[in-house]
């Protein structure tokens, strides 16, 4: 370990105490190549931040993120904030050298993705790294998904269904927070979960989503105003104010290789808490996993004798398994935030190999599109929309990377 990666964390929400555990744990638990230190974190309000600075180990507070991107003692810009303030903070990080982890989605729209994106590509030049928040990726039982996938498992990818439900907004008293406003969240759950499903059959299938057709709705229209209160989404004040973002999303997708999608994004799943669901049929087989149940995957071998066949559960807790090896023994589970601290582990190496870690700008980018394209068709009585495609290079297996870097 022969350098050092000051890190400042720009917002503390929900994301920001997730990404604090992923911080504080990966250097403990990883052998990574340089030492990660909690430098600074950043919020408006000077006492709330100096309390989530003490609670979740940041060494200092501050108001004011253009200070703190400017400063020289600064290696890692984290942002952590609502997607209207995404752009402008990672472009100005990026064009004062600091490299950039950015929640998803990577934007409020394809044209700041499509600056993030190019900024991004600039500053890699220089050995500036960019990556995007997509932290399911990093569940061990997804990565092995996407190995078991390119390794041919499944045979050709015919079908992909891909969901990601919740039940939080059922409640038509729970206040108007910024998620349900456009102009800071960008769309509602298209954009919020929506964009884990999208960005999940990615990944898992190595193909990008070509065209899509869908519809969105607003179920609950008029929301109590927020008043005061902590939480993920406060308490209510006094007067209703218009949600002006999505409840609902349902669409198809194409894939690039002509396979169907049918993705579903949604807060309004009553009894689903948090369930992300991908299964993935082909012409040997299938695969499926669920957010709800992260620590294994079900597995259907077409191949196997009539009598034996059925889908079985692969319980991904094994030293084999990705990221697993770090951790405790075989068949102990893992959960919800063991995934910020493989995105730590996995910026890390790739901020000192050189090597872009995944998902990158240009994969954001990509995600983006895929939304838009989705609000588009919808407002187009659910005409097919075709995607641009994002040019960038699919990454190797964490494994692998790691193998290629230990090998340098």
């Amino acid at each position: 370990m022969t350098r050092k990666l000051r890190v400042a964390m720009i917002g503390y929400g929900f994301m920001g105490a997730a990404h604090s555990q992923g911080w504080r744990t990966a250097p403990r638990v990883f052998g990574l190549p340089a030492e990660v230190e909690m430098a600074v974190i950043v919020g408006r309000n000077a006492d709330a931040v100096a309390v989530a600075a003490s609670r979740w180990g940041w060494a200092e507070s501050a108001i004011d993120w253009r200070e703190v991107v400017a400063r020289d003692d600064i290696d890692v810009i984290d942002i952590v904030t609502p997607g209207d303030s995404h752009a402008e903070i990672a472009i100005a990080a990026l064009a004062a050298g600091k490299h950039v982890l950015c929640e998803k989605p990577l934007a409020n729209s394809v044209a700041e993705a499509e600056a993030m994106a190019d900024a991004a590509s600039t500053a890699a030049k220089s050995g500036i790294r960019a990556m995007v928040g997509f932290t399911y990726r990093r569940v061990p039982a997804v990565t092995f998904l996407r190995d078991l996938i390119a390794e041919g498992v499944v045979g050709e990818i015919q079908q992909v269904r891909a969901a990601y439900r919740q039940d939080w907004l059922v409640d038509p008293e729970l206040p108007l927070a910024w998620r349900l406003q456009k102009e800071h969240a960008g769309s509602g759950a298209l954009g919020d979960i929506g964009a884990h499903a999208i960005d999940t059959t990615q990944f898992v299938t190595g193909l990008n989503v070509a065209a899509v057709s869908g519809t969105i709705d607003t179920i609950i229209k008029k929301r109590p105003l927020l008043g005061s209160g902590a939480g993920f989404a406060g308490t209510a004040g006094e007067g209703h104010g218009d949600v002006t973002v999505d409840d609902v999303a349902i669409f198809t997708g194409r894939l690039e290789n002509g396979a169907l999608v049918s993705f579903e994004a949604t807060r309004f799943a009553t009894g689903r808490k948090n369930a992300l669901t991908v299964e993935v049929s082909g012409t040997k087989g299938a695969l499926a996993f669920d957010l709800e149940d992260l620590n294994s995957l079900s597995f259907y071998d077409r191949t196997a004798p009539a009598d034996r066949q059925g889908f079985t559960k692969i319980l991904v807790t094994e030293a084999q398994h990705p990221y697993v090896a770090a951790w405790w023994p075989a068949g102990h589970m893992l959960g919800y935030e063991h995934g910020f601290s493989h995105q730590v582990k996995d910026f890390v190496e790739g901020i000192v190999s050189g090597v872009d870690p995944h998902g990158t700008f240009a994969e954001g980018l990509q995600v983006q599109r895929v939304l838009e394209a989705v609000e588009s068709s919808s407002a187009r009585e659910s005409a097919w929309v075709q995607i641009e495609t994002t040019e960038f290079t699919r990454h190797l297996p964490p494994r692998e990377m790691e193998t290629q870097w230990l090998a340098r």
